[in-house]
């Protein structure tokens, strides 16, 4: 089926400033328009429009014709106010909260769809904001039966649904990765009979997964490894297949941008006297950033005594020095997104948001990432992942609230605009029970006012994003993955109309997960296990915060 272009059919208001109030809903929008002509576009690219019919809406499919001029200077935001209520300033701000108040018909045929195939879903946080304000409803009127997440607790979420809920399919919302590593896991936990369906035939990729894909990526593993004791640690967000092609080369351990860094701390304190090297790939900004953030220790004055309080027990200055030298990174890999924070972004950062909280997700270019660095030492930002970055908001927004301020914290978000519905959902709660009326938060989304393009479409003149095809532009434009934006609302509800259906079988067996390691060695062993094998090693060391033993012996005895 084609996808829809779920977003925006109501931004023809916001060129009137008219004010749209919620009946009960979650939100009341006062919108706020800055809207340019239509006429500002170019039709040089025009091309038809299709439309797109389902059984529970029916919307129109349109094609970008050209981004609008995108501007740095200031940014789009969403203020969350008292009684629920939501301001977006700027167009691209207006396209999030349109559907922060979801629409009832599409919750109760989500909700009815998910009892009738016995269903449950797991989605990432970057769903975009009309897929997660239904999700987030329909999770609320059936607990336990939906999940949102990052990518390691989706598989846990998935294994809950089975074992406490009854669930006999699981839709996986995400990159093709995700939902790969969600059969995985309920595979090792017995599970496996339990079918894991994508939104999409058509694959869903992920350019930092597939940067590790690459022959380039092997070289280097091969090549760092030559002759040392050394251990890969290896992104979660990476497939199956190059977790087992790594864990084949050199002893690999799978970490997380919540974990990263408590695994490299960890590996050398246990290691590090045996000349340990650390390899650690795809993701080049993070792995940089992890190197900024020793030397921000470091050269920030740090004694032993606050190293071994605030940062690990066993490290000091001296240990520190060698693991920051000891650390290689791969040189060519980063995701789409997070790319775009570079410096047009950070001037302005810098130039109108001194007095803001700065958020940055380890995968960020490193100029925006030492910006939140610098803040996080005076507790006034954050580095890390997703869950990080909720967390460091609502912490705030609850010491605001507890204590009575009148004020409105300010937050940059560095990280895909996606999370902004747990944010805002977060946050709603905590002003709703605090019952401060006087504190808001503003959400700052450190793209372009306007990132949004036309269309050669009369009823939908415009949507979120810009022309290039990869959800963002090199001045600043959408915050938004492309990868993760194909799955929608319509793709949900006709994978669970095939469940079930004998005519509709081989149609949904598309759907399925990729499955390039099944029935696969290497070098004698199981792909499979091979591929699973660094994540259970990081699962341990979740568990107990050692590295487990096995591990060790087979970076001591160089990988045999």
């Amino acid at each position: 089926m084609n996808r829809s272009r779920l977003i925006l059919r109501h931004l023809q208001l916001a060129k009137t400033n008219a004010t749209r109030s919620s009946t009960g809903g979650m939100a009341a929008v006062r919108s706020q328009s800055f809207l340019r002509p239509l006429s500002t576009c170019s039709t040089a690219n025009a091309s038809s429009t299709s439309m797109v019919v389902s059984k529970h809406r029916r919307y129109k499919s349109s094609s970008p014709v050209a981004a609008y001029d995108q501007t740095v200077d200031t940014f789009p935001s969403l203020i969350i106010g008292a009684d629920q209520s939501i301001e977006p300033i700027g167009t691209f701000a207006e396209a999030q909260a349109t559907y922060l108040d979801p629409d009832p018909v599409a919750v109760k045929e989500l909700k009815e769809r998910l009892e009738a195939t016995e269903s449950g879903i797991v989605a990432h946080y970057y769903m975009d904001v009309e897929l997660q304000g239904v999700l987030q409803a329909v999770g609320k009127e059936l607990p336990g039966r939906v999940g949102i997440a990052d990518s390691l607790r989706m598989g846990d979420m998935a294994v809950e649904m089975v074992q406490k809920h009854n669930v006999r399919h699981i839709t996986c919302l995400g990159v093709d990765f995700m939902s790969e590593s969600v059969q995985a896991i309920l595979s090792k936990n017995g599970y496996g009979h339990i079918p894991v369906y994508r939104a999409a035939e058509a694959k869903i990729g992920c350019s930092l997964a597939e940067s590790a894909e690459r022959d380039a990526y092997r070289a280097w593993l091969q090549q760092e490894s030559e002759g040392q004791n050394a251990l890969h640690v290896v992104y979660i967000n990476t497939s199956l297949e190059t977790k087992a092609v790594s864990s084949s080369i050199v002893p690999t351990i799978t970490c997380t941008s919540s974990n990263v860094l408590a695994t490299l701390l960890q590996a050398y304190a246990q290691m590090g006297n045996d000349g340990l090297k650390v390899l650690y790939g795809p993701d080049t900004y993070m792995g940089h950033n992890l190197e900024t953030l020793l030397s921000v220790v470091l050269d920030g004055g740090w004694d032993d005594e606050k190293i071994a309080r605030d940062l690990h027990p066993e490290h000091n200055r001296e240990t520190l020095q060698r693991l920051r030298s000891a650390i290689s990174v791969f040189p060519s890999g980063n995701c789409v997104v997070h790319h775009m924070f570079g410096d047009s972004v950070v001037e302005a950062v810098r130039r109108n948001y001194d007095d803001a909280f700065v958020t940055a997700h380890l995968e960020v270019p490193g100029e925006m990432f030492d910006i939140a660095m610098q803040k996080s030492l005076s507790d006034e930002g954050v580095v890390g992942s997703t869950s990080d970055i909720l967390k460091f908001i609502t912490r705030k927004v609850t010491e605001a609230a507890t204590v009575g301020e009148s004020r409105r914290l300010r937050f940059i978000l560095g990280t895909e605009a996606g999370m902004v519905t747990s944010i805002v959902q977060s946050v709603q709660q905590i002003l709703k029970e605090s019952g401060n009326k006087s504190v808001e938060a503003e959400i700052i989304f450190p793209v372009s006012q306007d990132a949004v393009m036309g269309t050669d479409d009369a009823d939908m003149a415009i949507v979120p994003g810009v022309s290039g095809g990869e959800g963002c532009s090199t001045a600043g434009g959408c915050a938004t993955c492309p990868f993760m934006k194909m799955n929608d609302l319509d793709a949900v509800m006709d994978v669970l109309d095939m469940i079930g259906q004998e005519d509709k079988a081989a149609q949904l067996q598309r759907h399925l997960p990729p499955n390039r390691l099944e029935g696969k060695e290497i070098n004698g062993r199981s792909a499979m296990d091979l591929g699973t094998e660094s994540i259970l090693f990081m699962r341990k060391f979740m568990s107990n915060g050692r590295l487990p033993d096995e591990l060790v012996e087979k970076v001591l005895q160089g990988g045999r």
